[in-house]
């Protein structure tokens, strides 16, 4: 792990010990708000509501995009919301140049599964209502985010809808019955997620519902037609095998995916701009985006020539 590396890890590590046993979870959510926000993009933020969730714009410019961005925080389930995340999207909003939106989905375990994959839902129709095609949206999301991305695009897969026409995967956790071997082999390394930590995560989140549904372990999913997907993940992750076991299932599919994997990075460095990482990683994600938006766009044009 680099020096720049250690004080972030060290910066999360302290947040995580100022919770004591008997803090409550609203006010650990408070304090990783606290922890995470960024006054200059939380600014920017213009909210609404969507089904009685919170939920608010990131724009560029004062025009409207024609592409959108689903982004959808992590946090285990439990933690996690529009603030602590405002920079991240907002980030991706500037480089791709596409409106964002975020949303505050409900939390475990006050709300076990499946209401945070139903509120995903929610969120997903309500930019289709408001007039964005599917091939118009793209879904990013970083850890237990990216894990209801997944779910969001298998039940719109089992109701034969058209898909989102990109994924962004940052650190996804895609198995809850954790047994990918990373989970041993970087438990020395990773500074922050262990497995017994992540196993009682998914207790509060499953609520007593079996881990092996693909509804919360996208690794059983039947994954055959999703959208392009890039995948990034830290190599001191534990839920390093998550994203490289859950990449190789979407290539034996024939799913077109990319995986990066990040020397000496951890769980969702991303989130903290003060890792050139971070900003390099953001920018590949963005790319990865665009590129599939003008592939997409090439090919439209293309076979609107050859039936003309």
């Amino acid at each position: 792990m680099t020096p720049e590396v250690q004080i972030v890890a060290d910066k999360i590590l302290q947040t995580y010990k100022s919770w004591g046993r008997d803090s409550s979870f609203q006010s650990r959510r408070e304090s990783w708000d606290d922890f995470l926000k960024n006054p200059a993009a939380i600014a920017r933020l213009e909210y609404l509501e969507i089904n009685g969730l919170a939920a608010a714009w990131l724009k560029p410019g004062e025009t409207a995009s024609s592409k959108v961005i689903l982004f959808v925080h992590g946090g285990g389930f439990q933690i996690g919301s529009i603030l602590s995340h405002a920079e991240l999207a907002a980030r991706l909003s500037d480089l791709t140049g596409f409106d964002t939106l975020l949303f505050d989905y409900h939390l475990a375990p006050e709300h076990a599964f499946p209401v945070a994959i139903e509120d995903t839902l929610a969120a997903y129709e309500f930019l289709i209502t408001s007039g964005f095609a599917p091939s118009e949206i793209s879904l990013i999301g970083d850890s237990a985010g990216a894990n209801l991305i997944l779910s969001l695009v298998q039940k719109l897969k089992d109701t034969d809808q058209e898909l989102p026409f990109a994924l962004g995967l940052m650190s996804p956790w895609t198995d809850m019955q954790l047994r990918g071997e990373s989970y041993e082999t970087r438990s020395a390394v990773d500074p922050i997620h262990q497995k017994k930590i992540l196993a009682r995560s998914a207790e509060t989140y499953l609520g007593g519902h079996p881990a092996t549904d693909p509804l919360v372990s996208p690794m059983n999913a039947d994954v055959s037609g999703f959208p392009p997907t890039l995948i990034q993940v830290g190599d001191l992750e534990t839920v390093l095998s998550d994203a490289a076991d859950f990449a190789q299932r979407l290539k034996d599919a024939n799913v077109n995916c990319e995986l990066r994997i990040w020397q000496n990075m951890i769980h969702v460095f991303q989130q903290f701009p003060e890792l050139p990482e971070a900003i390099q990683a953001v920018r590949e994600m963005a790319d990865f985006i665009l590129q599939v938006e003008k592939n997409m766009t090439h090919k439209n044009i293309t076979n609107r020539t050859a039936n003309s």
